[in-house]
């Protein structure tokens, strides 16, 4: 193993680590959280070592650089990739032919272009819905009092099989501030529970990154986003994938 590949293995091991800790120190079984390296900007050969250490799905923001990492990565049939990141109307005929899962569902216009797409190509996806908890006007996401009523109308959406919810919490050092985000979106989830239509599955809670995964497997996050922490600092400025995140690189802690 040469020098790149054993610097990742150690920050894989380490995160996981790190998740089975927090699991534990919340009475939690390490089994019931997720995973999710989040590689854009990463290159294909970082990504293939990534796949020789175990690593089997991927999350990405932006659909077109996620759909040519696909095909380059094609060879590695039981690769997933994940879109994390907002989704326009017109670009859901990229994202119905590779992505497994898409994680920013915040429109029903999305929601019907990119059923529309997965009928045609005879596939299914799982989706999860995009709450802002953080009520930042720059962040995409519904806000948490208009996801029930958007929830009972997906399931006019037979491609789109709903999972749960996700979101972003406030970029912030101060956990007083970050933690209700997490708080808010598993409590949402919760009542959702109750009153989500049939089909609809009301599980699956993606929420916590590098900076805050540990306060979100408290409150409750089954999937954790982490990027920097395994494949390291990025190149491209971090507003270029998560609106309103501008800010220095020491900052980007997806």
């Amino acid at each position: 193993m040469d020098a790149d590949a054993a610097s990742l293995a150690a920050n894989l091991q380490a995160i996981r680590a790190r998740i089975d800790a927090a699991c534990r120190a919340a009475g939690r079984d390490p089994g019931e959280v997720r995973l999710l390296p989040v590689s854009k900007t990463v290159a294909e050969a970082r990504l293939r070592q990534a796949y020789a250490l175990g690593v089997r799905e991927l999350g990405e923001n932006k659909v077109q650089e996620a759909m040519a990492k696909s095909e380059a990565m094609a060879d590695l049939e039981d690769l997933r990739w994940v879109l994390i990141g907002h989704l326009q109307t017109n670009k859901a005929k990229y994202a119905a032919r590779f992505a497994s899962e898409f994680q920013a569902l915040d429109s029903l216009r999305v929601a019907q272009a990119l059923d529309a797409r997965l009928q045609k190509l005879g596939r299914a996806i799982d989706v999860l819905v995009q709450v802002n908890t953080s009520g930042e006007a720059s962040k995409f996401g519904l806000p948490p009092e208009e996801v029930p009523a958007f929830v009972k109308q997906l399931p006019a959406f037979s491609s789109l099989r709903v999972r749960g919810l996700m979101t972003l919490a406030l970029f912030s050092d101060d956990e007083a501030r970050v933690r209700p985000c997490f708080v808010h979106l598993r409590e949402l989830r919760d009542r959702l529970r109750q009153e989500a239509p049939d089909g609809i599955a009301m599980d699956e809670l993606s929420m916590g990154m590098s900076g805050d995964f540990e306060l979100a497997i408290a409150e409750g996050s089954t999937t954790v986003r982490v990027g920097t922490a395994i494949f390291g600092r990025r190149p491209t400025p971090d507003d270029a994938y998560w609106p309103g995140a501008a800010g220095p690189a020491e900052n980007d802690t997806r």
